[in-house]
């Protein structure tokens, strides 16, 4: 009998920095856990110790067999212009953007591959990212859950929180991440839709709860719909952020 050996392609995983001394190590860890798989941090001139918690991560590794290739890139500001240039230094089959305070499922790459393992003509999918869970107790958070799953499986709107990922060919393809400095995710996801499916794997990342702790669960959630109706109606991306900046979008 023959032995067929599987087609493993190379994940390169994204992860855009800025001041993210606090979670970048603990992310890392996590996807220690993949194999054939790639890391490109993009710092965004962070001010703490980010960066050179990577490089010594890099060092302390650098004798892994899984993960040996870890690139750090710096000169970008801004999510967006950080995602597309960690894209375009990435030299995997299939991206995978991560927030740097999300942390991957073990065997993450083992189910993004199986993603992809059908040919599009046949699955339709195009990309995918992976349900949501949220580090902290609280009815609220489990309430945002919820709504997240609801969102990214009847819909297919899942958010760069959830750690999209798809083939590099189809990124280009849809011309990368549109260079807003907000909503850059939602509008990815809305160019994706119309190349296909976009699906949601049952287990979960789970990224820190801080966001949704520092103003509130229900204002947090309440600012985010404001946000898109507010974009929807033609308010200006530079216009949202300067207001989510400042708080005054619950008044806006």
């Amino acid at each position: 009998m023959k032995s067929h050996k599987l087609k493993t392609p190379k994940i390169s995983i994204i992860i855009p920095t800025l001041n993210e001394a606090k979670n970048i190590q603990l992310t890392l860890a996590t996807i220690n856990t993949g194999t054939n798989v790639e890391v490109i941090v993009v710092d965004g001139g962070s001010e703490d110790d980010t960066v050179a918690i990577t490089k010594q991560y890099c060092k302390q590794n650098a004798g892994d067999r899984d993960i040996k290739d870890i690139k750090i890139i710096s000169g970008y500001r801004g999510r967006a212009l950080q995602m597309n240039a960690g894209a375009a230094a990435a030299t995997g089959e299939i991206l995978l953007f991560l927030h740097a305070d999300t942390r991957l499922p073990a065997e993450f790459d083992v189910m993004v591959r199986k993603i992809f393992s059908a040919p599009i003509s046949k699955s339709k999918i195009v990309a995918g990212a992976f349900t949501l869970k949220i580090d902290a107790k609280g009815i609220g958070l489990r309430l945002v859950e919820w709504g997240v799953k609801l969102r990214s499986r009847l819909w297919q709107m899942p958010y760069g929180d959830q750690a999209i990922f798809l083939k590099k060919q189809t990124f280009e393809a849809i011309g990368g991440f549109p260079e807003l400095p907000i909503m850059e995710d939602f509008e990815l996801v809305r160019r994706l839709q119309s190349f296909g499916k976009i699906t949601t794997i049952s287990v979960p990342v789970v990224t820190s709860a801080r966001r949704w702790l520092q103003k509130g669960v229900f204002q947090t959630t309440l600012i985010n719909q404001i946000v898109i109706v507010a974009y929807f109606l033609g308010v200006s991306p530079q216009r949202l952020r300067s207001l989510y900046r400042q708080g005054k979008l619950i008044r806006f």
